[in-house]
């Protein structure tokens, strides 16, 4: 029963995590983290208002609002982008037919066997999942934060690790920021739309099918 109600709830999870983080998805990302409490600020000269659109806050979310508030809501467009192009670049490889060799438990059930997508959650054991969160769950307390504080923008979770970034100028540093979150917000609309339509019962690579080459 537990396993039947589960991806239920998961779908609805997912898509309100994604509507959540692409509500301030074309809000700009800001280059330092700062605690001004003036609210009433402009954030047309931040990083990712940029043509055709300019600044766009469509749900009005930082109107009004002070540098912390909108490093919040930036950290958490970052965030989610991230995810998303994770589960894009995940449906993409499985949906190619790449899975991890051998068996996911010790009951014989294969990596192979499970289905692509949303559909795959039904597939994967009890265990498994609660070990999907426990990991995520570390990720998130302890791994995936800016631990000493050290950061420059919000979703900079270096932790005193270079990487080759502080080689870049600043206005390098903004463009990379902005590719980032313009990848991010693509990311978050592609992997809704694929969840849609797998819902829906079609191919969710609908060029693929037009094309000729259906993955379904």
């Amino acid at each position: 029963k537990i396993l039947t109600n589960y991806p239920s709830t998961m779908k609805t999870v997912a898509v309100l995590s994604l509507l959540a983080g692409s509500a301030a998805a074309f809000a700009p990302a800001t280059t330092k983290s700062t605690s001004a409490v003036v609210t009433g600020m402009s954030f047309d000269g931040e990083v990712g208002a940029q043509e055709p659109l300019g600044f766009w806050d469509p749900l009005g979310m930082v109107i009004g609002q002070d540098q912390e508030r909108f490093d919040r809501l930036r950290y958490v467009e970052v965030k989610h982008g991230r995810i998303a192009m994770l589960a894009v670049t995940g449906h993409i490889t499985t949906t190619a037919g790449y899975r991890l060799g051998g068996d996911i438990d010790y009951s014989g059930h294969s990596f192979a066997s499970i289905k692509t997508g949303i559909a795959g959650i039904s597939d994967i054991p009890q265990a498994g999942l609660l070990q999907i969160a426990a990991f995520i769950g570390f990720l998130e307390l302890f791994v995936m934060k800016d631990v000493k504080g050290t950061g420059q923008s919000p979703g900079d979770f270096r932790n005193g690790f270079d990487f080759g970034w502080d080689k870049y100028t600043e206005e390098e540093k903004n463009q990379k920021r902005a590719v980032e979150l313009n990848q991010g917000r693509a990311a978050q609309m592609g992997i809704l739309g694929l969840m849609f339509h797998e819902q829906m019962g079609g191919d969710p690579y609908v060029i693929n099918s037009l094309l000729g080459y259906p993955t379904i």
